[in-house]
């Protein structure tokens, strides 16, 4: 069976805007009003109330104030800020922490369990619509703590493969390229590059990753601008394998991409 998991927001933003907005019409207070108080724009605050962006601490707790809440509404931070990932990325987030070995091919951006702070950083302050500070430091936070799978006992197996494209962004540093070098010296870590003359079909039909769990259930999930899969069909998950066979065997072996990198390293 394969589910699908679009960018519907958590139930909790949902309710709790629902409840920043019933609050806020009780009082008579307006959204500009809230939003000069909080210093966020009107159009963000209708956001919130939407469901549609993550209702902070900071507005909740204004407006828990400006409408005579009591706490009621401020009670609501608990809760929002456990949704530490986008929606959409949930789902394979708790399914990461489960699994025992990985697989992941990444075609344009560094994978987000191999990236530095810094490039993390970047790629979440360039997301639009704009986050607000608190959700960039929180999404940049529960990255950073995804990585805790490489230390974890027993060892967790990693595959990484990453088309060239992924190692030439604009965000990739020195840093990030040194770090991806680290990584890949772990010894349950293999880290491959596909450079761009070794490129085949199948290498250029998007990320993909394939994971299993310590119940040795597999699952196969791909990633786009507003959809994702996550999904255990037997078939999907033997198509995206089949796809990661053939792209490591067209990429540089560990020690290649290594020296590959380091190449990269030199030119900056």
């Amino acid at each position: 069976m394969s589910v699908q998991y679009n960018s519907q927001s958590p139930g909790t933003w949902r309710y709790s805007g629902n409840q920043l907005k019933r609050w806020r019409t009780k009082a008579n207070v307006t959204r500009e009003e809230l939003g000069a108080a909080s210093n966020y724009s009107p159009d963000t605050i209708k956001s919130m109330e939407q469901g549609v962006r993550m209702p902070t601490p900071r507005v909740l707790d204004v407006a828990d104030a400006l409408c005579c809440a009591d706490g009621l509404l401020s009670a609501a931070k608990d809760y929002v800020q456990r949704e530490k990932f986008p929606a959409r990325a949930h789902d394979f987030m708790l399914r990461e922490r489960e699994a025992v070995s990985l697989w992941w091919y990444e075609v344009a951006l560094v994978p987000g369990l191999l990236q530095t702070e810094v490039y993390a950083r970047a790629l979440i302050e360039d997301f639009r619509p704009l986050l607000d500070d608190e959700t960039v430091e929180e999404r940049v936070g529960a990255r950073l703590e995804r990585q805790d799978l490489f230390t974890r006992k027993p060892p967790v197996a990693f595959s990484f493969v990453l088309y060239e494209a992924s190692l030439r962004g604009p965000h990739v540093d020195e840093q990030q390229l040194t770090s991806l070098l680290e990584m890949g010296q772990r010894r349950n870590v293999a880290l491959q590059v596909l450079p761009f003359d070794r490129a085949m079909t199948a290498a250029l039909m998007g990320p993909m990753v394939v994971l299993e769990t310590k119940d040795r259930e597999r699952l196969a999930f791909s990633e786009g601008q507003s959809v994702s899969e996550l999904t255990p069909d037997p078939e999907v998950v033997n198509a995206y394998t089949e796809r990661l066979s053939m792209i490591r065997m067209e990429a540089l072996s560990p020690a290649e991409s290594a020296r590959f990198v380091e190449r990269m390293v030199k030119e900056l």
